[in-house]
């Protein structure tokens, strides 16, 4: 009977079938493991209105054990955990929760920040949070944890147990270009258009197998068309242009300038030609629904589309 012993050197794996005698019978070419899939989740589908059903704007890219949290609006852990319980996703576990990225710092985007923070934290995450974010990150996060200061001095001097910089957080203020990157995946940010905001962000991540474009909260950006070609997958925020014309000035004014409508989407993706177009941040006003706004969108698109829910997966 033979056995199988490991090749030296740094090359590819191989695996030398020897016989009991010592001599070397052939060599096996060991099957690499086929590279972890990406995926999206969406943690939080809604935004600034307090929906039941929608918890804060936040979406978790997924390959392999590492996880990716882009914006962390309200109950940001707690919808990272219902994902993992649904999903088996090890990489949404509070614990494992260690990388972020904000695309802007409005309040329904960086209310859940604290938690996010924190409550991995007491769940024994043992390395600093790494942040990525748009220019006020940087204060944004020193002002947190100072408000926090007395909660975080209490767990490490006190008779909880506590990791020793699972609360720390490192800060990366990005605008347009090349955020991150190793073997599993690409992230590069750019601007768009998000009313008088100086910076807001949306992020494009690229895998072996795919490429995801997030869009954050803009309103018809040409940038945003450049950077969303050829994704496998655009999410988009959106809002219905019938219930739009129902606001009053001032409220069309701002959205016009902040948000896209559906006709607007259906522009962006038919540009774009996106593999599937996803819809969050949907804004249901005067009795809007999912139906209502993707009809609106298929008028004129007629790409694969979907309207997006919280803990929903692709």
């Amino acid at each position: 009977m033979g056995t199988y012993q490991k090749s030296r050197g740094t090359g590819p794996l191989v695996l030398f079938l020897v016989a009991a005698t010592g001599a070397i019978l052939f060599p096996v070419q060991a099957v690499a493991e086929p590279p972890a899939k990406m995926r999206l989740v969406l943690l939080g589908t809604g935004n600034p209105n307090p929906e039941p059903e929608r918890s804060g704007p936040s979406v978790a890219i997924v390959v392999g054990e590492d996880s990716y949290i882009i914006d962390f609006g309200p109950g940001v852990v707690r919808r990272a955990t219902a994902a993992n319980r649904r999903h088996n996703l090890a990489a949404l576990e509070a614990r494992n929760l260690k990388f972020g990225l904000l695309t802007h710092l409005h309040s329904d985007h960086t209310t859940g920040f604290p938690d996010f923070i924190l409550t991995p934290w007491v769940m024994e995450r043992e390395v600093p949070l790494m942040v990525f974010g748009p220019p006020g990150t940087t204060a944004m996060t020193a002002h947190i944890l100072k408000a926090y200061e007395a909660d975080i001095r209490n767990r490490i001097d006190g008779l909880q147990p506590a990791t020793e910089n699972g609360w720390r957080v490192k800060v990366e203020e990005v605008t347009e270009g090349l955020v991150f990157e190793d073997v599993n995946i690409r992230i590069e940010a750019f601007e768009v258009c998000h009313g008088d905001l100086k910076v807001a962000l949306g992020y494009r991540f690229t895998s072996r197998d795919r490429v995801i474009v997030i869009s954050g909260d803009t309103t018809f950006c040409p940038n945003l068309v450049k950077w969303a070609r050829n994704a496998d997958i655009l999410l988009h925020e959106v809002y219905s242009q019938r219930a739009f014309k129902e606001l009053s000035a001032d409220w069309q004014r701002y959205h016009m300038a902040a948000h896209t409508s559906a006709p607007d989407v259906a522009r962006i993706a038919a540009e774009t030609r996106p593999g599937l177009l996803v819809l969050y941040h949907q804004v249901y006003w005067f009795g809007a629904t999912d139906k209502e706004i993707l009809a609106e969108i298929e008028r004129t698109y007629k790409g694969p589309v979907v309207a997006g829910h919280d803990l929903d997966i692709f």
